[in-house]
């Protein structure tokens, strides 16, 4: 199945170029974030969280695809603006205020296995280097905790294009000196949407 990471209570569930002024760089939850299986340890997805005039969004960066899954699924589940977006590149995360000096909430977590919104918070850790990404359904002490790990600037350079804020810096000479190549085919619709591994009961 599609192993990309979301973290949510009860059911299933970055650049590092704008910070909030209240809050240092170290612990913005703004920047590039991997979040691992807890069983393999291999990683699940990559996202991107960024800062928009103080309130916290964040994006699918990555997906880690197993063979033969589709790279072009859609959420065709959802019932917002996102409604048929590519996973690559869509907004799970939306609305994420400052709550104190190293905690954010007030906004919401989407799941594109089935569309459904969650609430959520983020907390960063004193190093700013761990993000706890908890979505929960009522009330937040039933919510499930997930910890996505900061990648270094030297990640960017791994993302998509259309992904990656600032790719002329990030990539290599040799990438943006090489040919343009096909873009993928089109996004459509799964009949059969892979699933999110879940991190309930865990």
């Amino acid at each position: 199945m599609m192993r990309v990471g979301l973290a949510i209570g009860v059911a299933a569930v970055a650049p590092l170029f704008w910070f909030a002024p209240a809050h240092s760089a170290d612990q913005s939850p703004a920047g590039l974030w991997q979040a691992v299986d807890s069983e393999t340890k291999q990683p699940t997805g990559w996202f991107l969280v960024s800062d928009r005039n103080g309130i916290f969004y964040g994006i699918i960066a990555k997906m880690f695809l197993k063979p033969g899954e589709d790279p072009n699924v859609v959420c065709d589940k959802c019932k917002d603006d996102r409604h048929d977006h590519p996973w690559l590149g869509l907004e799970i995360i939306r609305g994420m205020k400052p709550e104190g000096e190293d905690k954010f909430g007030g906004g919401t977590i989407l799941d594109p296995r089935d569309g459904k919104i969650y609430k959520a918070t983020m907390k960063a850790t004193p190093d700013g280097q761990t993000l706890i990404v908890r979505g929960y359904l009522g009330f937040e002490l039933l919510g499930q905790n997930q910890y996505w790990t900061r990648l270094p600037d030297s990640a960017y350079s791994a993302l998509d294009p259309s992904i990656n804020p600032n790719p002329a810096v990030n990539q290599s000479p040799a990438q943006n000196t090489a040919p343009s190549q096909k873009r993928p085919p089109p996004a459509r619709k799964s009949e059969t949407l892979p699933g999110l591994r879940s991190t309930v009961g865990q």
